[in-house]
């Protein structure tokens, strides 16, 4: 199956996740665990990261193909331009295609820390470029990366909305980074409309689990937070569990008011935690399993 046809087809908002290869022996419980909780809710598809670099290249094609054997989930596997000459990129292609997988989320990426950043002719330097050859040459169904309040490296909301366009001229649908205020996503979809695009964006939603850890990845990804948002969570910087629940109201109070915006589904970046996804999708589904 793949993510265009579930939109196209649905019957009420899609629901979607997003995990990421583990590291370590305990990073593999956690995951374990978590595809446990997971695969007893109706979750529509998952999407799998892949590091830095390309540094779990094999973690992320193994956990793919396990996620459709093993767990019955409909797996879209994250591939990223910059670790990867464009013969790698047909060869990792090639592989997928070939034991079923049909769904891929091309983005850009980041080098592997050695590079020197200069590419030689015919490589391919952007996520539009890996989702042409992803569509053109296998066929697949291809997902891209939104920015609601702009790429960081874009010189303008304007112009990242230009490319991202672009890119949705050649890919099926969106998926975009975490955000917190609707008005956020409001704004990035009236622009697609502004240039005449109509596929599909799905929101990404992550529920804070540690104030630091938010920053972070706020400042990496050209997020931001807003001050009611960091207020809330402030009060918790000192109570983990305390944090952990009032961050799970904010995204359930985020997605409340994307599907009374009628958006097509929501993404919820996991973090390989089920409990807070777990409780996103009782408070804003009911109980409906999988």
């Amino acid at each position: 199956m793949r993510v265009d046809e579930l939109i196209a087809n649905r019957t009420g908002p899609l629901f979607s996740v997003e995990l990421w290869p583990p590291r370590s022996p305990a990073a593999e419980a956690r995951l374990e665990t978590a595809l446990g909780e997971l695969s007893r809710l109706r979750v529509d598809f998952a999407s799998i990261t892949y590091g830095a670099g390309g540094s779990t290249r094999e973690h992320t094609h193994e956990l793919v193909v396990r996620l459709r054997r093993d767990y019955g989930l409909l797996p879209v596997a994250h591939l990223v331009t910059a670790a990867h000459t464009r013969e790698d990129l047909e060869a990792i292609l090639e592989r997928y295609t070939s034991q079923g997988i049909v769904n891929l989320l091309a983005l850009r990426g980041d080098p592997p820390l050695e590079s020197t950043g200069t590419l030689a002719p015919g490589e391919l330097a952007h996520a539009i470029d890996l989702a042409r050859l992803a569509s053109e040459k296998y066929s697949m169904c291809v997902g891209v990366a939104a920015h609601p309040e702009g790429h960081p490296e874009a010189p303008g909301f304007e112009a990242d909305m230009d490319r991202l366009a672009e890119k949705l001229e050649v890919a099926d649908y969106a998926i975009t980074q975490f955000f917190y205020t609707a008005d956020r996503y409001a704004r990035l979809r009236d622009a697609l409309a502004k240039r005449g695009v109509d596929k599909p964006v799905l929101p990404g939603i992550m529920a804070p689990t540690s104030l630091s850890t938010l920053k972070r990845m706020a400042e990496l990804s050209g997020a931001s937070i807003p001050a009611g948002v960091a207020s809330r969570l402030e009060r918790y910087e000192d109570d983990p569990a305390g944090f952990q629940a009032e961050g799970t109201q904010i995204a359930i109070e985020l997605c409340t008011d994307l599907l009374a915006m009628g958006v097509e589904g929501l993404h919820v970046f996991t973090m390989n935690q089920a409990a807070t996804t777990v409780a996103i999708h009782e408070a804003v589904f009911g109980s409906q399993a999988g």
